[in-house]
Formats: structure tokens, sequence, C-alpha cells
């Protein structure tokens, strides 16, 4: 069967009618705030705007029948269109004169990695600034559900990009149609940076930086319009607090929160993954806390005052903060963790791994897929007792089907195959051992903050061009779980069979 190529460039076309909208948006932020660069963004969201009507216009006589090959490559590389676009701002700006890396900035934003070659963010017009947090914002749910909500009034059915873009475990629909499920995902996730931003307005954070980081903290991003982070904001604790409330609600299936909405407690907190999504916090945290507190010197990894409560108020608020951000995928720092031991960094690398709930904004292999393996491998050994039993791996109190487990095999391994490719591929640029693994990790899992000299106090600034492409391959492949990516590389997938 050929590729219907015209509903792949006209779903293109709407993509970059989509991107060309916000940028207009980030435009008024500048005109609001007179940083001087409001023409530049007003241009920038113009040419978006038009580039999308021209391809909308020229493919319009498309047949309205997509199939999964097609709705992969509108996935994979319609994320690719828009982080191109999404480069002019920062182009036509002068805020990054270099199209490599207003693309790796702007790559990092759709994935949510939060990695950044800025070396002086507070210096950044408000209006560029509001674009790239706005870049977050799109990506933590995924501009393809996004877009899926309004193909009805296009003719066209979503489910192939839906499942492409979100694959997740349980198949639970909240509606039966799927484009409905999309608008109910969106209004749960406007709703929450709506809510957190007047939160933190109301603890002390300015207007701006309370818009800008509910966007970034709920789509489990780490863009801060501060050069220091969330550590500019280490003498108001409860500032931190409220982010860590909703990077944690970012890490959480969004499914859940709708049954949460319709009262339906007792389904949520029935849900296996959420059960030990908060173990994994709450280990982590008094792992951490304890050993901050009787080994740590926190004078020596915050920036900026580091103990406002006292000592035990502190340890407990740094690692908690600390282990959300990192399980979440968020990448915000109120310290520096690769100096508290040699122990924590190595457990902070390993949460790297980790990631928060399937069906959430954060990055990483999930919980699910480690729970199922875990429990996979216990089953191994009560098979080689017996092997005539039938075992299958339970999860909810449901049997997982063989295709699942295998499923969640081969992503494992795959995951580890590319994050060992990737740490080799940075090891080309003469980045030391540390840096490496630490950059794979961090870019592959949509971290943001790596190890060595790309430590959470440091950006990518260092980065060589080619490394910065290597990275924006590897965050794309991270965010889009592997195959979605992976499988356009191989042959047989552009066969017409």
């Amino acid at each position: 069967m050929k590729l219907n190529f015209k509903i792949i460039f006209y779903f293109f076309g709407l993509l970059l009618l989509f991107n060309g909208g916000f940028i207009l948006l980030s435009a008024l932020v500048s005109f609001l705030y007179r940083d001087g660069v409001t023409f530049e963004l007003l241009v920038s969201g113009l040419v978006v705007l038009l580039a999308g009507v021209v391809l909308m216009v020229l493919s319009k006589a498309h047949t309205k029948v997509m199939n999964k090959r097609e709705g992969y490559i509108v996935v994979a590389f319609g994320w690719i269109v828009m982080a191109i676009s999404g480069a002019l701002p920062y182009l036509a700006t002068g805020v990054i004169p270099s199209f490599t890396s207003a693309f790796f900035e702007t790559m990092s934003g759709y994935t949510t990695t939060g990695a950044t070659i800025i070396n002086d963010i507070e210096a950044v017009p408000k209006g560029v600034l509001f674009w790239r947090s706005m870049t977050q914002w799109i990506g933590g749910m995924g501009i393809i559900v996004l877009a899926v909500a309004i193909l009805p009034l296009l003719g066209i059915g979503g489910m192939q990009l839906f499942s492409a873009e979100a694959p997740v475990v349980n198949t639970d629909k909240l509606h039966p149609r799927i484009t409905d499920t999309a608008k109910r995902l969106w209004f749960i996730y406007f709703g929450y940076t709506l809510a957190e931003a007047i939160l933190l307005k109301a603890a002390g954070m300015s207007f701006f930086d309370a818009i800008n980081h509910a966007m970034s903290s709920l789509a489990t991003g780490g863009f801060s319009t501060k050069n220091t982070s969330v550590a500019y904001w280490n003498d108001q604790p409860i500032i931190q607090y409220i982010l860590v409330v909703f990077m944690f609600f970012g890490g959480v299936n969004f499914v859940l929160s709708y049954y949460l909405f319709k009262g339906k407690i007792k389904k949520v907190l029935g849900d296996e993954e959420l059960q030990w999504y908060v173990r994994f916090i709450a280990a982590f945290t008094i792992i951490t806390a304890l050993i901050i507190y009787f080994r740590a010197d926190l004078s020596l990894s915050t920036l900026n005052h580091p103990m406002v409560l006292g000592k035990v108020e502190s340890a407990f608020r740094h690692a908690l903060f600390q282990v959300v951000s990192v399980i979440t995928t968020t990448g915000f720092i109120s310290a520096d963790f690769t100096l508290w031991t040699p122990f924590l960094t190595v457990l902070f690398f390993g949460m790297m791994f980790l990631g928060a709930s399937a069906g959430s904004t954060s990055g990483g292999v999930k919980v699910v897929r480690h729970l199922i393996l875990i429990k996979n491998g216990f089953l191994e050994f009560k098979r080689a007792l017996h092997p005539n039993a039938v075992l299958p791996v339970r999860y909810n109190s449901k049997a997982i089907s063989g295709e699942v487990v295998y499923n969640i095999l081969g992503f494992f391994i795959l995951y580890m195959i590319s994050f060992i490719v990737g740490a080799l591929g940075f090891s080309m640029f003469d980045i030391d051992f540390e840096s490496s693994v630490g950059l794979a990790a961090s870019c592959l899992g949509n971290t943001g903050p790596a190890l060595g000299q790309f430590s959470p106090v440091n950006n990518y600034s260092a980065l060589p061009p080619l490394a910065q492409w290597w990275t924006s391959f590897l965050m794309l492949i991270g965010r889009l779980e592997l195959f979605t990516v992976l499988v356009i590389l191989t042959p047989f997938f552009w066969r017409n069979r």
C-alpha cells in the first residue's frame, strides 16, 4: 500500500498553524512587557502560519484515510517540523544565532528535556522566554494529542496518531471516541496549569515567573526563567513545595486524574503503578534526606539561602524536591545533587532510568514497565520449579498477555542499547566517561541535568555542534519511546505492500 503523502503534508500544515499561533501569543507577551522583540516574534509567527496554510492548500485534495505507517511518519517527522519552525523565534531575535543551537533548544523544549545552551537566561527577552516555556507546555501532553482533538472537523480519525504518540500499557479509555479523550486530557492539563500559576503567584512569584514555571513543571520540562533555576527561591520554601506537588501530578497517568475528578477514588488508589510511584518517591526521599542531614554539606550544593527553617527541613525539602524532579524527569534544581555524596550521585543517575507513570508527561522507562519486568523476573523462578504451571503476570489484578510482556522486554533491551550507543556517540566528541553516560541517560530519559561537566549547575553550551545534533536525536527517540522513531529507520517500513 502506497503512502498517502498528501494527508501527511496536510497534517504538517496543521501543526505549523498551531505553532504559528503559539508564537503569535508569545509576540503578544513581548508587546505587553515591551521587551523589544515584538516585531521579530510577530514576523516569525506569521511566517510559520503562512507555511502551514501553503502546505494545507497544496495537499487539500487528500484521501481522508490514515493508516499506521502514515501515523508514525506524522508523529516522528511532525516533531521535527515543529522543532525547525519553533527555532525561528530564537534566530529572528538573535537570542540564539546558530540554527543548530536553536534547533537543539527547541527540541529540548518540545521533548520536555529542559537542557539548554543559553548561558544568561535572565538576559533573554520575556517574549522569547515565554515561547521557550510554551514549547515545553505543548510538548508535555504532546502536540499530536492536541491535534487529534480537532481531527473530526477535518473528517479524519485520530486513533493511529494517539496510539503512536502516547503508547501506554493501560488500555482504559476515558471516552469511546479518541478525540474526546484528547479533549478531556487537555482540559485537565490546562486546569492544572492555571491552578499552579495562581498558587505560585500567591506564594510570592511574579506573574510572569508563575506562568512560566507552571507550564514547565506540569509538563515535567524544567525550563526556568532564572539562571539558578528553582534555587533562586531557596529562601521561599512554599514555592518549592507547590512545584513538587504539580511535578508529582505531571508524573501521574492523566487517566487517573480524570477518574479522580469523576469521584472514582478507589480506582485511583488501587492503581499499582501509582502505588509504586509514591513508594519510590517516599523511599528515595527518606534515603536522600538522611544522607544530606548526616553527611552532606548543603552550603556547598545550594546556590543561595540553603537553610531557611533549619537543617532538618532543608534536608527534607531539597531531598524531596530533587527526587521528584529527577523521577518525573522535570530537571528543576534547588541544589547540585552531584555534590551531596558519591552514593547519592549514583542513586540519582539510576533515577534517570526510572521515569514516572505511563500516560504522564514524564520521560524515562516508566514505573509500570519496571514493575512488570520485576514481576516477570520473579515468576521465572516459579516457572523453573513448576514448568507446567500457567503463571501469568498480573497488573491491577488483571493478567497481562505475553505479547505485552515481550513488548516491554524488547523496549527495555532497546532502551539500554540506545543508552550505550548514545554514550559511545558522546565519547566520540572527546567528552569524558562520566559526562558521556550522564548525557546519554539524561537525554534519552528527557531529564535535563546530567553528570560531570553537564551537572545540574551547568548547561549544555559546551557541546560541539555535531554533539548537539546527536543530543537532539536522543531526546526525540526518548520522548517518542523509541519504537515510533526507530521503526521509521528500518528498510521494511518504506516498502510498499
